[in-house]
């Protein structure tokens, strides 16, 4: 399964992910929202199934698109990680800070 942060990497595969987050749409739904030729953005979409972003459900003959909220656990799980590891380090930084401002002024 391709990386769901390399997937939106792109701001197309972003801006479609945008899209789907306010509602689902069909493939010729999100094309017309570009200024792309639909094997574009039949590539883009391919590429952010891949990544578990989206999922398609089958209605009569439309390929409906859909936001994948499992999908993106994946960025969830970084941007916690992520944000943990420079919140402990800004923490840290500021009580040296502190320390030292106050052994300046003893």
């Amino acid at each position: 399964m391709m990386h769901a942060l390399s997937a939106i990497a792109d701001p197309t595969r972003r801006r479609i992910v945008e899209m789907l987050a306010l509602r689902d749409r069909t493939a010729g739904e999100i094309v017309a929202a570009f200024d792309k030729t639909p094997p574009a953005i039949s590539q883009h979409l391919k590429i952010l199934r891949k990544a578990g972003l989206i999922n398609v459900r089958v209605e009569g003959q439309h390929r409906i698109q859909m936001l994948n909220p499992a999908g993106l656990a994946e960025i969830e799980t970084w941007l916690t990680r992520t944000t943990r590891f420079w919140e402990r380090r800004l923490d840290s930084l500021e009580r040296q800070l502190r320390a030292d401002d106050r052994r300046q002024k003893s």
